[in-house]
């Protein structure tokens, strides 16, 4: 079947990946790129002769469609390429590329792993046609464009827990491990590989033990830095990275739960002024429920209102730009720790009650 499908449904039945010639996973979610090519693997490729990997920034065309055509004197006859971080790649040999999917006469598997595939290119409406491409971005709530649908991330982790970790994650057990590691799913699969070592196969995890397992003083000390930082108490805040670096997490692991953290102050913003629009006034507290902070803590929920009234909208509302940009950084110029830190610390003092309104923005 040819068709776009979420990594989620790959994962689910893997066996879609079968009987495709070309096949496009891509998005910004790491850990679903990763398990996608594991699954490709898997199931695809039985006899390692079969497959050849190429790097996209130093691979060549010439390179690729010999290997994609050659036809392998042992194992199954049927060759699998598999071109990783195929950015350039596609950008440099679009035409080639359009042209090998158009045409289909090629007896091999073309497998890309992409970190952007534009909807509204050639290839990817021919890769949708001719073959599979796989959406390995975190699901979006329908008729939304960045709401992320934490229903469905719930119940596939969950599900992807027993299967992979043999732990059983229901209820309050399941809402304390995203509460406190935020919608990460590789630091989820990590936690959650800590907690199999505490229980029997398929036990199920209680609340107490997630909260001590995942929630030990880092974690203590990551939800200190990040109930300083959009309270405005930037030096605190400062502090409490210090520590956690001086650990040994990694900046990277902790943009996770900070950006987590603060996309839910955008998306209260949004709907408030979705809320004035249609009806000229707002409502604080529906805001922030639909924008899931735990409304059943009156403490966390009493807070929250304080750090929106800290931020101001007008800098909640340049939020989503702040992470993208701190997104990009920390995936280039600097994915370095001693320059990945800075990012951090930008981010802080951006919500700092004495920045400037320039430095602000």
């Amino acid at each position: 079947m040819s068709a776009t499908q979420h990594a989620f449904e790959i994962l689910a039945s893997p066996d879609s990946l079968r009987n495709q010639a070309f096949i496009v996973w891509f998005g910004d979610e790491m850990f679903l790129r990763s398990q996608v090519r594991s699954a490709l693997k898997r199931t695809l490729v039985e006899d390692a002769d079969d497959a050849t990997v190429f790097e996209g920034k130093t691979c060549d065309w010439r390179d690729v469609h010999d290997e994609l055509t050659m036809v392998s004197l042992f194992g199954s006859g049927e060759r699998t390429v598999v071109v990783r971080d195929a950015d350039d790649f596609v950008s440099q040999y679009r035409s080639q590329l359009e042209d090998l999917v158009k045409a289909s006469n090629h007896s091999g598997v073309l497998a890309l792993e992409l970190k952007t595939f534009a909807a509204n290119t050639n290839l990817y409406k021919q890769a949708v046609k001719a073959g599979l491409v796989i959406d390995c971005r975190l699901p979006l709530l329908p008729r939304s464009k960045d709401k992320v649908d934490e229903k469905a991330v719930r119940k596939w982790f969950q599900a992807y827990a027993q299967q992979t970790h043999h732990v059983q994650l229901q209820g309050q057990a399941l809402e304390a491990l995203f509460e406190l590691v935020g919608l990460e799913l590789g630091l989820l699969d990590q936690e959650t590989a800590k907690l199999a070592l505490f229980v029997s196969d398929n036990e199920p995890v209680s609340v107490e033990l997630i909260e001590k397992v995942v929630g030990g003083w880092r974690q203590k000390t990551t939800w200190e830095m990040l109930e300083a930082a959009t309270s405005g108490d930037a030096a605190e805040a400062l502090v409490q990275l210090e520590h956690l670096l001086q650990s040994g997490e990694h900046p990277v692991g902790l943009f996770g739960p900070l950006s987590w953290y603060l996309r839910r102050f955008a998306a209260a913003t949004r709907i408030i002024q979705a809320q004035e629009q249609e009806t000229g006034k707002y409502n604080l507290d529906m805001a922030l429920r639909e924008a899931g902070f735990p409304h059943w803590d009156a403490a966390k929920f009493s807070l929250a209102k304080k750090q929106l009234g800290q931020l101001r909208r007008e800098r909640a509302g340049q939020i989503n730009r702040w992470l993208l940009e701190a997104d990009l950084a920390l995936k280039g110029t600097h994915s370095a720790p001693e320059k990945a830190r800075f990012v951090l610390e930008e981010l802080i003092l951006k919500m700092s009650r004495q920045a400037s309104p320039l430095a602000r923005g």
